[in-house]
């Protein structure tokens, strides 16, 4: 729950007039029905003017709300008031109503008193103006999280106990059949079974996933949410044992990060409801996809770097813009072996045609325009012209087929090494252009003064924080650097980075300073080429993707080529190839 520099009002609240907020929250539609949100409003009206002798006060309800967290619209609504100094007071029936989670409750405390607005439970009887009503609250809380605790152990007994008799405890209905809430069974629904029939001969007779996946999208047939099959839906029917009339409980222990249970602990009740599957086939799918998941293992195992995707998450399809999907490639005689980076739209269709491409393409490719980049830098006095730098970026035969580099980008970079300069040591002083800028579209200019103008900013604050006489709390530290963070993610979005990520936010100074701590590296020092191959062999692939996801957003490929790049600080470098006329 973010917290706001308390203003002068606030602070001052103690000589105001008294002026309460009574804050009501229930948290389902039974409780509501049964009047409680009445009888807390009439309970807590009645306290103001007996206990704490006013009329004056504000009512905030929060109806079918849960107390698991502060995200309530009324609760904000009354919190971000006592910020502005309308309150002196927060009276609650009862102390969970405010919340169930301790540490929200404790942060929500420490702003109310450092707002100097007294918190008062009627129902504990206890205000926290007073040192042992203080100490009460924080030993309640613990109880209250305690209870709330043993009421959820509570209710996965009751669940389990469900089960065991066959009661189906909700979810999704799965795919291929019917639930009847009012006799609780279920019932095989035609037109979906036979797709799971289907699913079954195919996966039987080819074994592969992502293969039935391509057979179902190739007839026109799609999911109950109507888009296309994927493996790992075809995975849900091929291993689920439901559609072999067997009902599974409690796989998985808890809701997020779920882990599996111990198999003794899963419930399982054969003949549940109507089979698709006979048992038999069932136990076949499993044993294909037990002998696949060893099969891939054992790759792994012989190859340890298979499981390190170099460029996993910021490689992108050029056509249709996807993310591509990474699987261990082919092994090399000298052990070597390739990552393969391919559409996910093309695995599951036609409805794209970008052919896969492994990592030796694009990290010769990559890795060498980035090593062009440091090496312009070096000698960038020398470079005159935005033309000039493009010849220097351009360099070795891997861009023999590019034909030019968009302008806009081009021009982008040639003004950032204007404004660094081109000193080995990378003590970036020079902050005024040395150079006549190029010129660069008005809009993607105006990010870019933005951009610096909130870098500047951010330094200034961090300076302000850390030298200032005046020393600046480190709550409003804290607070500010988060609203530049917020805006640099926002114009970094708007360059057309896919990272939303806060802490992903570079500066064009720790860019360029970034972008050169693998180059210093002994293996790399004063290259004129980089061979991709060699590089994996001798630099570890968590370093080699830790670095690369350090200074890459995005590295766009289209036709087993390298379309474009957008680095961290929101360069964007397309790249124009001879025999065609336009890349994404």
């Amino acid at each position: 729950m973010a917290r706001k520099k308390p203003t002068r009002n606030a602070m001052n609240s103690l000589a105001r007039t008294t002026k309460v907020a009574i804050y009501l929250r229930v948290s389902t539609s039974y409780q509501v029905d049964k009047d409680s949100l009445p009888m807390q409003r009439k309970d807590l009206i009645a306290y103001c003017g007996l206990i704490l002798g006013t009329d004056n006060y504000e009512i905030f309800e929060d109806a079918g709300y849960s107390g698991k967290n502060t995200d309530r619209p009324a609760f904000q609504d009354m919190m971000g008031r006592i910020r502005k100094g309308e309150f002196t007071h927060v009276l609650v029936w009862k102390i969970d109503r405010i919340s169930r989670n301790l540490l929200d409750f404790a942060e929500m405390y420490e702003e109310l008193q450092s707002l100097r607005v007294t918190f008062v439970s009627k129902n504990e009887q206890f205000d926290t103006s007073t040192a042992i009503g203080e100490a009460m609250l924080k030993i309640i809380l613990v109880f209250a999280e305690l209870e709330r605790n043993m009421t959820s152990e509570r209710v996965t007994a009751t669940m389990i106990s469900r089960a065991n008799n066959g009661l189906w405890n909700g979810g999704r209905i799965p795919f291929g059949y019917d639930y009847d809430p009012d006799s609780m069974t279920f019932s095989i629904r035609e037109d979906e079974a036979s797709i799971c029939r289907m699913i079954k001969d195919d996966y039987l007779s080819n074994k592969s996933l992502t293969g039935t996946a391509r057979m179902l999208n190739a007839a026109g047939y799609v999911t109950r949410a109507g888009v296309a099959w994927t493996p790992t839906a075809v995975w849900i029917i091929t291993s689920s044992p439901f559609y072999a009339g067997i009902y599974r409980y409690n796989r998985y222990k808890g809701t997020e990060n779920r882990t599996i249970n111990p198999e003794d602990e899963w419930v399982m009740i054969p003949d549940h409801h109507p089979a698709i599957f006979t048992l038999e086939e069932h136990e076949k799918m499993l044993s294909i996809l037990n002998e696949n998941s060893r099969q891939r293992n054992s790759a792994g195992k012989q190859c340890k770097r298979n499981n390190i995707h170099i460029f996993s998450g910021i490689a992108f399809c050029g056509k249709c813009g996807n993310k591509f999907v990474s699987t261990p490639g082919r092994k090399h005689a000298d052990g070597y072996r390739t990552s393969i980076y391919t559409c996910p739209i093309k695995r599951k269709s036609d409805e794209c045609d970008n052919p896969s491409v492994n990592d030796l393409i694009i990290g010769e490719f990559v890795i060498n325009y980035i090593l062009n980049m440091l090496n312009a830098k070096k000698i960038f006095s020398k470079i005159h012209t935005p033309e000039e730098l493009e010849k220097h970026l351009l360099h070795g035969n891997t861009f023999s087929g590019v034909s030019h580099i968009e302008q806009d980008g081009l021009n982008d970079f040639f003004n950032l090494l204007s404004r660094y300069g081109s000193d080995s040591s990378f003590v970036f002083s020079i902050k005024k252009p040395r150079k006549k800028k190029a010129a660069v579209n008005p809009e993607l200019n105006a990010l870019r003064k933005e951009k610096e103008k909130q870098e500047r900013a951010l330094h200034r604050l961090q300076d302000l924080y850390l030298y200032s006489e005046n020393a600046m709390s480190e709550k409003d530290f804290i607070l500010r650097k988060a609203d530049i963070t917020k805006r640099l993610v926002d114009i970094n979005a708007q360059l057309g980075m896919m990272t939303k990520n806060s802490d992903s936010v570079l500066s064009d100074e720790d860019f360029i300073k970034q972008a050169s701590h693998l180059l210093i590296q002994k293996e790399l020092q004063d290259k004129e080429y980089i061979y991709f191959k060699n590089l994996a062999a001798n630099v570890s692939p968590e370093i080699l993707k830790t670095y690369m996801s350090t200074i890459l957003d995005s590295v766009y490929v289209a036709d087993g080529r390298v379309s474009s790049i957008i680095f961290k600080n929101g360069l964007s470098h397309k790249f124009i190839y001879a025999d065609m006329s336009h890349h994404k």
